[in-house]
């Protein structure tokens, strides 16, 4: 089947960031980035809230059930974000999200215990999944062609953004002992943001989506995803091993199954000889990866550095600064040699970046090693940054049909919270098998590293031209 390709628009039809950031569409730009704010920042929260939220209703041996329930839930609603946006259109598909992710936030605002609190934990994944991919799969159709870039940027760097307020909101009210008033703020901003969406966001005719719901992908991937969540909660060793080895057999099925199935979770060009979006979503997939490493930042600066939670905590988000900074300039790039040469250096400026600081982390370090730390994260996150948006224009240039240009790029989201998923648990098992904590930190930069060096091979094949609908090349 053939394809068409996203053109690079003229000098004379170039968007700007004014006129996105406050110019006729920032209104429709801060619902986009807004939701994908929540969902983003939400997972933070939570994580900031947890030693507070179980002394006070108990439920420790559930503690890494919180983050379980929430990312199956918001897988399962990731793969229906085109279905439910073709068949309810773009202001009925955005207030159902922001209203699962409200109504899920009140359920864990006032748990009485643990299973309460995962419910709505649940709920809020099921929302929260909606809200992400819709943030992705609205930019085509609420943004005109000369701002998808910039668009994609300001999207995709409020996870950067979240992964910075998340923490401190929520080490904030647990400062205060007030776990139950995040969830009751969460609740709030769904409201006001549900009010935008009436407003602002353009309505979408209401169509009958060309598949039926993948029902049998849908269990597949959950299952996958689920395996791997619990090899964070399984006895270290062989039952580790082994939940990851289902986790990988049951996503090697789901693919095989949605390349052959009717009703499919990947849109049909993804299975098409020559396509590029498999190697879009492949260095997706190795971005996302990387993140994973976020977590047991904060705990190699206290344990090795020695550094106070609250300075630890503000290395931890180094990543995440250089992703969302980078972002920004890197989505200024129309030429296309240079987005080229962006996306295939993503992946090695990330693998570079984090091997650095594996390289420096060594007991007892200075001061200036200290410093290093933070440069070298900086770096890691603006392989991720440079990249990221120039993927998202791809996915919407794989196909000339506007429904499958949108599920190719709400695929994104759902790729991506698949890699953070197997990232996080591979993460545990690395950091488990070290000796020391610096040997620990050497295990998980390293092969997290190379990894990503490794991504430069599909990333330089997401970029290649494509042909359009004659057959030719462009």
């Amino acid at each position: 089947m053939t394809q068409t390709t996203f053109e690079t628009p003229g000098a004379e039809q170039l968007g700007t960031w004014r006129e996105l950031l406050v110019g006729r569409y920032a209104p429709v730009a801060a619902v986009l980035a807004g939701g994908v704010l929540l969902e983003a920042s939400n997972v933070y929260i939570t994580t900031s809230l947890l030693p507070t939220i179980v002394a006070d209703i108990g439920g420790e041996q559930y503690y890494a059930w919180t983050m379980t329930s929430f990312l199956t839930a918001s897988i399962i609603t990731a793969m229906l974000v085109s279905r439910i946006l073709t068949r309810y259109g773009s202001v009925n598909a955005y207030v159902a999200a922001f209203g699962l992710f409200a109504v899920g936030s009140l359920l864990a605002a006032l748990s009485p215990n643990m299973l309460a609190l995962l419910v709505g934990r649940a709920v809020q994944g099921l929302g929260g999944g909606l809200l992400a991919g819709l943030g992705y799969a609205l930019l085509q159709r609420a943004l005109p062609q000369r701002l998808w870039a910039r668009g994609a940027a300001l999207v995709s760097a409020m996870w950067g953004v979240g992964n910075i307020l998340g923490p401190l909101a929520g080490g904030l009210f647990a400062q205060f002992d007030s776990w139950r008033g995040a969830f009751g703020l969460l609740v709030a901003s769904s409201a006001v943001l549900i009010v935008m969406t009436v407003r602002v966001i353009p309505r979408t005719a209401k169509g009958t989506p060309s598949d039926a719901v993948p029902l049998a992908s849908l269990l597949l991937l959950t299952l996958s995803v689920a395996a791997v969540s619990i090899a964070g909660i399984v006895p270290h060793g062989i039952a580790t091993i082994a939940t990851i080895a289902l986790g990988l057999g049951f996503g090697a099925w789901f693919i095989d199954h949605d390349r052959r199935a009717h009703g499919a979770v990947l849109p049909a060009v993804t299975f098409h000889r020559g396509s590029t979006l498999p190697w879009v979503y492949v260095t997706v997939g190795v971005l996302a990866f990387g993140i994973g490493t976020e977590a047991f930042i904060p705990y190699f600066g206290q344990e090795v550095g020695g550094l106070a939670p609250l300075v630890a905590g503000f290395l931890g988000a180094a990543i995440s600064l250089g992703w969302s900074l980078s972002q920004i300039a890197s989505a200024t790039a129309t030429r296309r040699q240079t987005v080229r040469r962006l996306t295939t250096a993503g992946p090695l400026v990330l693998g570079v970046g984090l091997a650095l600081y594996g390289g420096l982390t060594v007991e007892a370090p200075s001061g200036w090693l200290v410093l290093g730390w933070f440069f070298a994260l900086f770096a890691a996150g603006t392989g991720i940054g440079i990249a990221f948006p120039h993927l998202t224009v791809s996915a919407f240039a794989s196909s000339s049909s506007e429904e499958e240009g949108a599920k190719a790029a709400s695929g994104i989201n759902t790729v991506f919270i698949i890699a953070s998923a197997f990232s996080a648990a591979l993460a545990g098992v690395l950091v488990n098998l070290g000796d020391s904590v610096v040997d620990s930190a050497h295990l998980l930069l390293f092969a997290f590293a190379a990894v990503a060096a490794l991504g430069v091979v599909p990333a330089a094949r997401a970029t290649l031209t494509e042909r359009n609908t004659n057959g030719d090349r462009r």
